[in-house]
Parts: structure tokens; C-alpha cells; sequence
């Protein structure tokens, strides 16, 4: 008898199916099962938000989700952010232009934690707003400020 479940899971809107063993993470499944491997996993235990993903819309830490706690559900990753044609969506073109990133491991976790933050801010906020957004992603490389840069572009703003 197999432990194994069947998930059923809407991942930048196509549905995918998969049977996986109920302690499979939720990355592992996206990277490994789904060939998504735009979610980067670093520390394993939720502390750095390199793998963050948007479920429903909301950022979460896949390295710390079951793919069974996903069935029947909604995630993007940033695959998911590109324009149909696949060239760059507009968050990610405003990363390009504005040196938002630099070694790129951070790089999807902060372009999902920055799409989530715009879809509750359209006009950028505040840097202080914008730092505190994306607080909870670390970056060894930048120092934030070319992404809060790059945020602003995308949302309008002078970068």
C-alpha cells in the first residue's frame, strides 16, 4: 500500500496533478516534480524567504509547506510573472533596469514578496514601506536599495 497522495494544484494558471508522499515540501514538488526551478531553497527552515511563493496570492515559505497543503489551491512563481510571450513581466523588467539584483539566488523570492506588496500598494508607498515588505527576504548581495528602486519603477514611481 502506497503512503503516496494525490495533489491537485492551479500553478501560474495551468493545473497540475501529482502523487507525492504527504512530507514532500511544497518546494521540492515545484522544483523536482513540476520542473518550476525559479524556487530557490537556502536555509531549509524558513528564516531566509528565498523560497517564497505566492498560494492564493499571499506569500509563503514552501521550504516549510507540505505540497499536500496545497491541493486544490492557487500558486504563482516567478515563472508565473513573465508575459505570455515569456519575455519579461513588469516588475521584473523594472529589476533589470534598476540593478535590483545582482547574484539572483534572492531574486524570485523578492520579485513574488515585491508583486504582492504592488498588488496592495499600486502607487509604491513609501520606501519605509517598501523595506518593511520585503524584510522578511534576505540578500547577501545588494543592500536593498536598487530594489526598493526597482519597486518604485514598477509601480510608477521615479526610481
Amino acid at each position: 500500500m502506497s503512503d503516496k497522495r494525490v495533489v491537485r494544484v492551479e500553478v501560474n494558471g495551468a493545473w497540475h496533478d501529482g502523487l507525492v508522499e504527504p512530507r514532500r515540501t511544497l518546494s521540492d514538488f515545484l522544483r523536482d516534480d513540476l520542473d518550476l526551478t525559479g524556487t530557490h531553497v537556502a536555509c531549509e527552515n524558513g528564516f531566509c524567504g528565498n523560497c517564497n511563493v505566492l498560494l492564493d496570492g499571499e506569500t509563503v515559505r514552501s521550504c516549510l509547506m507540505f505540497a499536500v497543503q496545497a491541493d486544490g489551491r492557487s500558486l504563482t512563481t516567478v515563472e508565473g510573472l513573465a508575459e505570455p510571450d515569456g519575455t519579461l513581466g513588469r516588475l521584473q523588467q523594472a529589476f533589470h533596469d534598476n540593478h535590483g539584483l545582482q547574484c539572483g539566488f534572492c531574486t524570485p523570492a523578492m520579485l513574488l514578496t515585491a508583486h504582492e506588496y504592488l498588488e496592495a500598494y499600486p502607487d509604491g508607498g513609501t520606501d519605509e514601506q517598501i523595506r518593511e515588505a520585503i524584510s522578511g527576504v534576505i540578500c547577501r548581495c545588494t543592500g536593498y536599495q536598487h530594489i526598493v528602486e526597482s519597486i518604485r519603477a514598477a509601480a510608477g514611481g521615479a526610481a
